[in-house]
């Protein structure tokens, strides 16, 4: 198997490359590496995972020969050091195989202790260090980066800017129209790669090579061929400007409509708002990167589908077998891209009971105990069989997201499901008179609360509060909000006591990059980090000032717009400093396990302390709390993934400025003409199906913590949900000392996703999670751990292909077939709606007395 030069491929010509050397990174021709042997060769292919493999159809690929020169050149000393570092740093490591740690502590012991003979010895333990230290410890990471990499590669064209700005109008423009629908429309990132690979491969096809020099670089229409890192910039700065903006999805209609708030919004309200809350997320992320984008351990798994979906997009590759399979990574992509697509239709319009396959309910429709526990609507989803739709198999990305994540979720919610039972067969707090998982606040006649009812100019009325009704919550959604009451302060201990030394090394670097100007690399080691050095970096002090303005925007717009805003400046203070502090450890969570949290109701709370009574100003604050964490941890990924497929920083920062400018404008565009043009806007009879299910739990959200106010709540109703922090502060110490004593039982129990898989309820249930998890099991841990090969180049391209088939789906049926409904009637559409579990059943009937609950005057 000699290595096929000619494989390669030069992207910025278009040609067969002669490889070049850069600096601690280089691909030796073959000619100069005369010591690599085949059995060296067989060796690594096997560490590699690719063990079926035909002799006539493969040639060694180019990163495995790069590890086989690192091998060579490297010495014991360095490679034990190495590993002896990566043993110290990785041990706690859930991410890093097990089975590799326990290999390479043996090889650190030495020779004796690793049994084997001198030469095999030394061949593993370099294997292992150059790994670690040239590649990555990760085969996620492996299977969609190089360990290499050319800087003169181009990525921030003039037609990058242009295909990325005209797409980020056209996914927000739609995503921003049909957001209040029902179901609601998105052209997701993962489809708008697939537009943005033709319409690059087109440009450089036709445009010329005009272009002029400024100051000393040259700009043309048409450089060459269509890159990889203009396919990922051009991603990079759609995906973090995709969709509508949080200010004119939520905020301004919730505002705005009579049904809602009815407060008349200002457009410069809109703009400053906008703005404020977008580029704030911005300056923060710029801030958190040390912690949470350049560590080697920041794996942020499900950042390497983007990745993988446009390396087969663009990465040419030899004819290989794995595992019997020969067909490449973009074909396969295609292939099961058009199978998704074709496949979607039938749960999403020809058999729709594929989809919510509530098929233990069709044993009696009209038994209530029984949709309860095993209903896909009402009720709670304990079905081993819960759909055939890939949108609710894959509802948590299961073909990226850790197993051991999964599985901890999984437990969360199967935890969640006896509490949800117990309090709504014990009919705790009423519980039992609404339904068991909605998310809908209820008034005491089981309606949707009313807030309208109980205020005067914005605020709470107390005799009319006293007159309607406290909201009430069901079972589900009151084990969901204790959840995140024991959530936050569990995450802000555990993750501070369990990554003290990472969290301090970094405070550490940033203070001396401020002081004395020092590289954000420098106190890195890992070779991506390596790679990435060559490139400028952003400037602290942009990031700064990004925050200042951001600032003052926000300070503007509360000062300005009194009666939309109803708050003060010190709010919007205290809600970034909570922000800030729970940023770092909700990031860490996500970088290493894929769960996501979010600190909307924490945001919502403190606003309601701050300013009770007041549903406005909590509205304006969790812009400032939940927005700004969104926007912090979207672009963070966005740096993660430009970081593992080495586009410039520079390029990337300007890049998704510009396109999050366009973003903002966008949607306040879209929002002014929806509310001028579309009648019954939010009616949930509204004929265009423009019902904004979204817009009721903002509102619900509003109402609870800022008209009603956190003291009403856990002075009154739900005093229970006090109790929880202290069960949260509880339990991070508690798993702390366990995970350090039992290292080996607890390696794989993370309490944050587990309390957090309890928070996953209401409206959601089980059978959203059910297949999650058997998709998980299959491809992240049986396939992972049999068929490496297979897994490192299909697994994420085939979670690519078939989100992007379903999304790609989901717009033609609706132009096609539901804009103006087309609807095909018959058992398999009309059987899961057909019993109780179709409607909004309750186990009791309200009173006599024609309410439940308190009495009224007496309401806490």
């Amino acid at each position: 198997m000699d290595h096929d030069i000619g494989a390669d491929y030069d992207e910025k010509k278009g040609t067969q490359p002669i490889v070049t050397v850069t600096d601690a990174f280089s691909v030796k021709d073959e000619k100069s590496s005369p010591e690599i042997t085949q059995e060296m060769r067989e060796k690594i292919l096997d560490r590699f995972g690719n063990k079926a493999r035909d002799d006539h159809l493969n040639a060694v690929s180019r990163d495995i020969d790069f590890v086989l020169d690192k091998i060579l050149t490297i010495s014991r000393e360095e490679a034990l050091e190495i590993l002896i570092a990566a043993v110290d740093y990785h041990n706690d490591d859930v991410n890093f195989p097990a089975e590799t740690m326990e290999k390479i502590k043996l090889l650190v012991a030495g020779e004796d202790a690793f049994g084997a003979d001198p030469e095999t010895y030394d061949f593993d333990l370099k294997t292992e260090a150059c790994l670690i230290g040239f590649y990555s410890p990760y085969p996620e990471v492996r299977s969609v980066t190089d360990p290499f990499d050319d800087p003169t590669i181009y990525s921030e064209t003039m037609r990058v800017y242009f295909l990325a700005i005209i797409w980020t109008i056209i996914g927000t423009g739609v995503s921003q129209f049909f957001t209040f629908r029902k179901p609601s429309i998105l052209i997701t990132s993962a489809v708008i790669q697939l537009f943005l690979f033709p319409c690059g491969k087109f440009m450089a096809l036709v445009m010329p090579d005009w272009g002029f020099t400024l100051w000393g670089t040259r700009h043309s229409l048409n450089p060459g061929p269509w890159t990889f890192k203009e396919q990922m910039l051009a991603t990079l700065m759609v995906n973090v400007a995709n969709g509508g903006t949080y200010v004119t999805r939520d905020n301004i209609l919730t505002l705005q409509l009579t049904k809602y708030y009815g407060i008349p919004v200002h457009l410069g309200y809109e703009f400053l708002m906008n703005f404020s809350s977008q580029f704030f997320g911005f300056g923060l992320a710029g801030l958190l990167r040390r912690w949470v984008c350049y560590p080697v351990k920041m794996v942020w798994p499900t950042a390497l589908v983007t990745i993988a979906t446009n390396r087969a997009l663009m990465k040419p590759e030899r004819k290989e077998s794995i595992n019997g399979w020969t067909i490449s990574s973009y074909k396969f992509f295609i292939t099961t891209f058009i199978a998704s697509f074709c496949y979607f239709w039938l749960p999403q319009y020809l058999f729709q009971a594929l989809s919510s396959f509530n098929w233990m309910t069709w044993i009696a429709p009209q038994n209530f105990n029984l949709a309860i526990i095993t209903g896909s609507s009402l009720g709670l989803g304990v079905n081993p069989i819960p759909s055939f739709d890939w949108n609710i198999l894959n509802y948590d990305n299961a073909l990226s997201v850790p197993f051991f994540s999964c599985v901890n979720q999984y437990i969360g919610m199967v935890l969640g499901l006896f509490c949800i039972l117990g309090v709504y067969y014990g009919n705790y707090k009423w519980a039992g008179y609404i339904p068991v998982n909605t998310n809908d606040l209820r008034d005491r006649f089981n309606e949707s609360y009313n807030v309208s009812r109980i205020l005067t100019n914005g605020l709470i009325d107390e005799k009319k509060y006293q007159e309607y009704s406290p909201p009430y919550y069901s079972a589900g959604f009151m084990v969901t909000y204790g959840s995140y009451f024991a959530m936050y302060p569990l995450t802000l201990v555990y993750i501070f006591l369990k990554d003290w030394r990472l969290i301090a090394s970094c405070f550490k670097d940033f203070w001396k990059s401020v002081r004395y100007g020092r590289s954000n690399y420098d106190a890195q080691q890992d070779p991506h980090c390596r790679m990435m050095a060559k490139y400028k970096e952003v400037p602290d002090w942009y990031y700064l000032v990004i925050l200042f303005l951001s600032f003052v925007f926000g300070v503007v717009c509360v000062e300005v717009y009194r009666t939309e805003s109803k708050t003060a400046v010190y709010g919007i203070v205290v809600t970034i400093i909570v922000s800030i502090v729970f940023l770092i450890p909700i990031s860490i969570i996500q970088a290493t396990t894929g769960f996501q949290m979010s600190i909307s109701v924490m945001s919502e709370m403190i606003a309601g302390f701050m300013f009770p009574g007041n549903g406005l100003a909590n509205l304006v604050l969790k812009c400032y709390g939940y927005q700004t964490e969104k926007q912090a941890e979207t672009y963070v990924i966005d740096q993660k993934m430009a970081h593992y497929a080495k586009v410039a920083p520079m390029g990337v920062f300007r890049g998704q400025m510009v396109t999050t400018i366009f973003q903002c404008l966008v949607s306040i565009g879209v929002l002014s003409w929806q509310l001028s043009n579309i009648d019954g806007l939010c009616d949930s009879d509204q004929p265009d199906r423009f019902s904004c299910p979204g817009i009721k739990t903002i509102y619900s959200a509003s109402v609870m913590w800022g008209v009603i106010g956190p003291l009403r709540t856990f002075q009154g109703v739900y005093s229970v949900f006090s109790w929880c922090f202290l069960v949260g502060l509880l339990l991070a110490p508690v798993f702390y000392i366990l995970t350090w004593k039992f290292p080996k039982q607890f390696r794989y129990v993370n309490i944050c996703v587990v309390v957090g898989g309890i928070g996953n309820w209401s409206p959601y249930n089980l059978s959203y999670y059910t297949g999650n998890l058997y998709l998980s099991a299959i491809f992240m841990f049986f396939i992972r751990r049999r068929y490496l090969a297979w897994w490192e180049k299909y697994n994420y391209v085939f979670s690519a292909a078939m989100t992007a088939g379903v999304a790609f789906s989901a717009i033609i049926i609706f132009f096609s077939v539901q804009y103006k409904p087309k609807p095909i009637t018959w058992w398999g559409n009309t059987v899961s709606d057909a019993g109780i579990d179709g409607t909004s059943a309750t186990r009791f009937a309200l009173p006599e007395k024609g309410y439940f609950g308190l009495e009224p005057g007496t309401f806490p």
